[in-house]
């Protein structure tokens, strides 16, 4: 039982401040994702172009809208080059997705923010992706300031309403800006409720005003880069929208029973500790959806009505896409944590215990301690590492042979990174696989570059080389990891 007089918030603001912030700056760069995030970022800096995202001096990047690339960029102009400073901006994002959800439980489960904004703090998906280098927790952080935006607007003072509404939009706005057109599934959530809970407030003459603030936030970027790169715009609606929710060309669990493999998992395990309240919480819903048929029950519980759709509509549609990752559903751990919260309410349950919120903390931080010290492939710290090591002069490139790009090495090597193929290279288009043909690398004839193929690649690339002519390669050391790694001097 919660005991009298225990200071929830301060609880609550020790707890988050400790997982958002704990060991921040200890883990290397991961890669894939981490690794391309933070490349592009570095890349806007040091080429001074904030409007076009890009792997390397050459070719543009092209899968997500700038905000993390500029959130990423801006923290470490202020911080400097450093792992802390480019987890900065999704360790802020994580702070403000608890607050947040303390705010919308303010007006939406009253007497239970604390439960609620400790039930996000604390359960694994948003606890472990609070140090991840995604899209996802900026994109969470800003559906959620929309819809406690919108709920403000909706239960609170008459005269801010407009206000609130315009907010709304503007936070949509930063969430369009930050991962396209999934960011606006929450609108759909209040679409369905204003049909089916009329507000008691017309806000005509208000939807105008709202939208150009949208607009005005979300549509320069796309506007400008679409000039300055025709077939730009029909690459964004037809390969990064409708491709990835009809076809499985990312491989990304496209499968039919794609969606329980992923999903399944990621909320069962992701809310942990607080997964039986939950559950808990999923076998109410019949009966409140038979109840909602009656106007008056609808009327009676919008709250929670506008909660469960807000996880449902999203979470079908993230069902039926067939690009299905877990952090896609990052964003729904805060309707859920206050859904979570309502349950326990309603059971008298309220927080929990102090040794019990320490020991969960606790477990957290093991899990955090033992991600550093994990020896993973991806860790691109390790690899800049072995280079540095087996290279004799400054490293300013490193060239990946038809094999996937450490592109953390941008952070903690200070090098471009490219990835080249052995065949000649003629894809055309926005985002192609490789950057370059090994040969138009070589004919460069850069100082201060390191390749790195495969141990099964070697020999073809020794002939693709020597083919070529004029050229003398020098193994670096013995293989790391199955790879290989060597320079190239001109005879």
């Amino acid at each position: 039982m919660d005991p009298p007089g225990k200071p929830r918030l301060l609880v609550v603001v020790f707890v988050a401040l400790f997982v958002g912030f704990g060991f921040l700056g200890s883990r290397g760069i991961w890669d894939p994702d981490e690794g391309r995030y933070t490349n592009v970022a570095l890349n806007m800096v040091d080429s001074g172009d904030w409007l076009d995202p890009r792997r390397n001096d050459d070719v543009d990047h092209w899968t997500k809208p700038p905000l993390t690339y500029w959130a990423i960029a801006a923290s470490t102009e202020l911080f400097g080059r450093n792992a802390w400073a480019v987890r900065l901006p999704v360790a802020i994002a994580y702070l403000l997705s608890v607050a947040l959800t303390w705010q919308l439980a303010r007006r939406l489960a009253p007497g239970a923010e604390a439960v609620a904004a400790l039930a996000f703090a604390t359960m694994l998906v948003p606890a472990l992706a609070s140090q991840l280098i995604t899209t996802d927790f900026l994109l969470a952080a800003f559906e959620a300031l929309a819809m406690s935006a919108y709920v403000e607007g909706r239960y609170g003072v008459h005269e801010r309403r407009f206000r609130w509404w315009v907010a709304m939009w503007v936070a949509f706005g930063l969430a369009f800006l930050t991962k396209g057109p999934p960011a606006l599934l929450p609108l759909a959530a209040i679409l369905v409720l204003e049909r089916l809970v009329p507000a008691q407030v017309t806000r005509r003459g208000q939807l105008f005003p709202a939208v150009v603030a949208f607009l005005l936030v979300a549509v320069p970027w796309y506007v400008a880069v679409s000039v300055r790169h025709p077939g730009l715009l029909r690459y964004f609606v037809g390969t990064e929208v409708v491709g990835r929710v009809v076809s499985d060309q990312f491989g990304r669990n496209g499968e039919w029973y794609g969606w329980a493999v992923v999903y399944l998992p990621t909320l069962l395990v992701g809310a942990l500790p607080w997964t039986a309240s939950m559950a808990r919480w999923v076998c109410t819903i019949p009966a409140k959806v038979r109840r909602w048929g009656a106007p008056a029950a609808r009327l009676a519980d919008s709250a929670e009505l506008l909660l469960t759709i807000w996880v449902l509509i999203p979470l079908v549609v993230f069902c039926i896409a067939r690009s299905r990752l877990p952090l896609y559903l990052l964003p729904l751990f805060v309707p859920l944590s206050i859904l979570i919260a309502r349950q326990r309410q309603s059971e008298r349950r309220t927080l929990p215990s102090l040794p019990w919120i320490g020991a969960t903390v606790v477990g957290l931080i093991v899990m955090r301690v033992a991600m550093v010290l994990w020896p993973t492939s991806q860790n691109s710290l390790a690899w800049a590492e072995e280079i540095q090591r087996r290279s004799t002069e400054p490293v300013t490139e490193v060239v990946f042979i038809n094999d996937a790009a450490r592109y953390g090495l941008k952070l903690h090597l200070t090098a471009e990174v490219e990835r080249v193929s052995i065949a000649s290279v003629t894809e055309a288009g926005f985002n192609p696989p490789f950057d370059d043909s090994l040969a138009r690398e070589l004919a460069e004839a850069e100082p201060g570059v390191v390749y790195v193929v495969q141990e099964n690649q070697w020999p073809a690339v020794k002939r693709s080389i020597g083919a070529l002519g004029g050229h003398q390669l020098v193994r670096l050391g013995e293989p790391y990891r199955q790879r290989i790694f060597f320079t190239v001097t001109v005879r």
